[in-house]
């Protein structure tokens, strides 16, 4: 039977950014984009024991007011960690109404949900690129599973420690890690609605992640529910396809 191990799995990821950044860094930083939710606390903290607090930088971005954002700042005080705020407000409201005085249509609600992450992660990589970092993606196995990312949002990064592990381990992770309960519990919100991520996709966490460790899932509906979603969202997981040509490469690779 499946035995999650926190303290070796942690030990095994801190080791994995160690390799990481001496084969596609040595000497970069770890730019970490900060929520103030479990993903992005428990990379920021793996982070910190494997390279060091001074070689990683937090960046917050709110979109305007961010009623939660006191749970980021926690977070870096917690690690000691350098960070910013940049707030993404202007350049959304800037980018949003140009998109809407231009299309020939009325700009749809995935359209304004999906802006602000992939406005958040262009920051993000500004940072990076400005500070001699690597960017961190904070998605887990869980949410990739069902497409609860936006892509080139934040499901982007350069390196990422937790998309192997479901929102059960990474919670044990960030318990091992010594991460304030208050993060570590977080309830994750959509940041537009008002509601939680399980309103949005219609069951727990747990229950995902039961069916994805396990294959069983009570609940034939549910079942059918996170299969479709898998079905549907598949698709943010792969390369971009690409044309087959088969024309001569000589150069070397």
């Amino acid at each position: 039977m499946y035995q999650f191990d926190a303290k070796e799995t942690k030990d095994q990821v801190v080791a994995w950014i160690r390799d990481f950044f001496k084969a596609n860094g040595r000497g970069c930083n770890a730019v970490v984009a900060i929520s103030g939710g479990k993903d992005s606390s428990v990379v920021a903290a793996l982070c910190v024991e494997a390279l060091g607090k001074d070689r990683v930088y937090g960046v917050l971005l709110p979109n305007g007011e961010q009623a939660d954002i006191d749970a980021s700042k926690l977070l870096v005080s917690h690690l000691g960690i350098e960070h910013t705020i940049i707030n993404i407000k202007t350049g959304f409201d800037g980018l949003l109404g140009e998109i809407k005085e231009k299309l020939p249509c009325e700009v749809s609600k995935q359209t304004v949900t999906n802006l602000p992450a992939r406005l958040r992660m262009a920051a993000t990589y500004a940072v990076a690129q400005s500070m001699n970092g690597r960017v961190a993606n904070t998605c887990n196995l869980s949410e990739d599973w069902v497409g609860y990312s936006t892509r080139y949002g934040d499901a982007a990064g350069d390196f990422s420690p937790l998309a192997k592990l479901t929102v059960q381990e990474v919670k044990a992770i960030g318990r091992e890690l010594g991460l304030p309960e208050k993060l570590v519990e977080k309830t994750p919100i959509d940041g537009l609605s008002g509601l939680t991520d399980e309103q949005n996709l219609g069951f727990t966490y747990a229950q995902l992640d039961k069916y994805i460790r396990t294959g069983v899932c009570e609940d034939a509906e549910i079942r059918e529910k996170i299969d479709n979603k898998r079905r549907m969202n598949k698709f943010k997981l792969e390369l971009m396809p690409a044309f087959a040509y088969d024309g001569p490469i000589m150069a070397r690779d």
